[in-house]
C-alpha cells in the first residue's frame, strides 16, 4: 500500500481536471485527505465522486481572494492544518504580441500569478515544519514561445517566486519547489486547439518538439508532483522539476 502521504492534508487548487485531477488521485492514493478547487460545480462534484470519500470539492475561482480565503477557512475548520499544498490552477491561452488585449494579459496573471501568491500567502497560517508546496510552472518560461508570450513570462513569475519563497520560508521548515510540465495531453489542448478540428495538428506540432517522441499523461507529472510533497523529498527545496520528455532540454 502506497502511504507516503497517509493521514496528510492537502491542497489542490484546479484539481477538477487534468493534471490536477490526476494528482488529486495520486494523493487520495497515498493515504492524503485531499481538497480540490474548481470554477465549474458540476465537474468538480463528478471529479470528487471519482475520488472517493477522501476527496472535498470546493467551488472557488483562483483569481478571487475571497474564494481563496473561503477555501482555507473551510480547510481550517475541518482540519486545523494543511501538510501539503499544490497550486496547479493557471490559465493559458495563445495570443500574438499585436493582438493581445488587456483582458488576455489581465485573466493570465490573475490566476496564474496572483492566484499563485494569495493561495500560498493564505494557506501558511495552516503549515508546519515539514509542509510541502508545490507550484505549476512549464517549460516555456525559458523558452521563446511564439504567441504564447504571456502565459510564458506568468510562468515565469512562478518560477521566481519559488525561489524568493523557498529563502524566506526555510526557518518555518516549509519546502518549495516548482514542477515544469512539457507538452501534456490533457482535456484543455482541445480549448488551447481553437476546438476538436485543430487538436490533431497541434498535437502533431507539439510531439514535434518532444525528444522521447510523444506527449506526457497527466500521470506522469502527478507521480512527480507526489514525490515533491512527500518525504522523500525532505532534502529537495527551491528547484524546478522539468517533467518532459527531453523537450526543455536538448
Amino acid at each position: 500500500m502506497n502511504t507516503r502521504l497517509q493521514n496528510k492534508v492537502a491542497l489542490v487548487t484546479g484539481g477538477s481536471a487534468g493534471i490536477g485531477l490526476a494528482t488529486a488521485r495520486a494523493f487520495v492514493d497515498a493515504g492524503a485527505i485531499v481538497y480540490i478547487t474548481g470554477r465549474r460545480q458540476a465537474e468538480l462534484d463528478a471529479s470528487v465522486a471519482s475520488l472517493g470519500p477522501q476527496a472535498t470539492g470546493l467551488c472557488a475561482d483562483a483569481g478571487r481572494l475571497d474564494d481563496i480565503r473561503a477555501v482555507y477557512e473551510r480547510i481550517g475548520r475541518d482540519h486545523g492544518r494543511l501538510d501539503v499544498l499544490y497550486a496547479n490552477a493557471g490559465f493559458y491561452e495563445f495570443g500574438a504580441l499585436g493582438g493581445l488585449s488587456e483582458a488576455h494579459v489581465d485573466t493570465t496573471f490573475d490566476i496564474n500569478v496572483k492566484g499563485v501568491v494569495f493561495a500560498v500567502q493564505q494557506a501558511l497560517p495552516l503549515m508546519g515544519r515539514g509542509s510541502s508546496i508545490v507550484l505549476t510552472g512549464s517549460i516555456v518560461a525559458n523558452q521563446g514561445a511564439e504567441s504564447f508570450s504571456i502565459y510564458a513570462a506568468s510562468k515565469a513569475a512562478v518560477r521566481s517566486l519559488a525561489r524568493s519563497w523557498t529563502a524566506e520560508l526555510k526557518d518555518r521548515g516549509i519546502r518549495v519547489n516548482v514542477i515544469s510540465p512539457g507538452p501534456i495531453d490533457t482535456p484543455g489542448l482541445s480549448g488551447l486547439a481553437g476546438g476538436a478540428d485543430n487538436l490533431d495538428g497541434l498535437r502533431r506540432q507539439l510531439v514535434a518538439t518532444v525528444p522521447m517522441g510523444r506527449m506526457g499523461l497527466p500521470e506522469e507529472i502527478a507521480k512527480a508532483v507526489l514525490f515533491l510533497a512527500s518525504g522523500e523529498a525532505s532534502f529537495v527545496t527551491g528547484i524546478e522539476l522539468a517533467v518532459d520528455g527531453g523537450a526543455g532540454q536538448v
